[in-house]
């Protein structure tokens, strides 16, 4: 994709992040004061197995700042969600009831306090101090909105987690030949370049976000009307039609073992998931066999 006017990378063995330019415009700021430290980290449980304990447990050396961390419970199996948050200092919130994934994110977001804001599925692994290199590249690029770090599958390959806005026409090509031709330019497009430096996108995968709490309460959170899948193609929209940068951030790595916590009962969240209102074309997720995140994670 195209770079964004005013957002460059510095010259090799400079600092990454990207940088203001005299000519770019000034939107409105997402933060504002001295430098946020707090951090909130929540997570959407559905009948978990032992992903959710593995991604509370990857969180502590993902960030040497002491995180609050809320679990909004959207399944029926909450000895196991009461006991990962015992073992881990979380909080539950949530009766069990299956509100969806953005609704269960703005739940536990309610009443945000604290600086910066994490929405990320109990299915990931973090890589050690990958929430603080996103915090730092928040801090770095005042006009961040949203931040996502690098996804890998569980094999060590790249997911394709920085994307480009989808057009009618680009949407369409993608959905009619990503199958059959899958190196065809509206894939391609949409898939995004996936490159080394931090780099502007239109969108983020919503296995992992970080917003300053500023914007997050100027957006509202995640368009609830999305029951599952598209509310995060919704919020990086959003977020760029409020003027701030949906970045991602590749010295951020984290593991992604891709929809862990309901493929055992995919048919329950299918028929929730087309209740709603919803309109999009992503493709079912596939299971992948669980890994633990030594050895995919990058050594420095």
């Amino acid at each position: 994709m195209q770079p964004l006017t005013g957002v460059h990378t510095r010259a090799a063995g400079a600092c990454s992040l990207p940088r203001v330019t005299d000519a770019a415009p000034t939107p409105p700021r997402a933060s504002a004061g001295p430098p946020p430290e707090t951090i909130r980290v929540v997570t959407v449980a559905y009948n978990p197995g032992e992903e959710l304990e593995r991604f509370l447990e990857t969180l502590r050396t993902a960030t040497s700042r002491i995180p609050t961390v809320v679990i909004a419970d959207n399944g029926t199996e909450h000895e196991r969600v009461k006991y990962a948050a015992e073992q881990y200092g979380a909080r539950v919130v949530g009766d069990g009831t299956n509100r969806g994934y953005g609704a269960g994110a703005n739940l536990a977001a309610r009443d945000l306090t604290e600086d910066w804001l994490v929405v990320a599925n109990p299915d990931i692994q973090w890589c050690p101090g990958s929430l603080d290199t996103l915090i730092e590249a928040g801090r770095a690029e005042p006009r961040a909105g949203c931040l996502g770090p690098r996804l890998l599958n569980p094999d060590g390959s790249v997911y394709p987690s920085g994307r480009a806005l989808p057009s009618l026409v680009g949407g369409a090509g993608h959905a009619i030949l990503g199958r059959v031709w899958p190196g065809n330019p509206f894939s391609a497009a949409y898939h995004g370049t996936n490159e080394d430096a931090t780099h502007a996108v239109g969108w983020l995968s919503g296995a992992c976000l970080l917003l300053p709490a500023a914007a997050w309460k100027r957006l509202g959170g995640f368009d609830e009307d999305y029951f599952m899948f598209f509310e995060d193609v919704d919020l990086g929209a959003r977020v760029g039609r409020a003027g701030w940068l949906n970045l991602q951030v590749p010295d951020a790595v984290v593991v992604h073992a891709q929809g862990a916590s309901w493929k055992s009962r995919p048919e329950r969240m299918i028929r929730a998931h087309h209740a709603p209102r919803v309109a999009t074309s992503t493709p079912a997720i596939r299971p992948s066999g669980r890994r633990p995140c030594a050895g995919r994670c990058p050594r420095g």
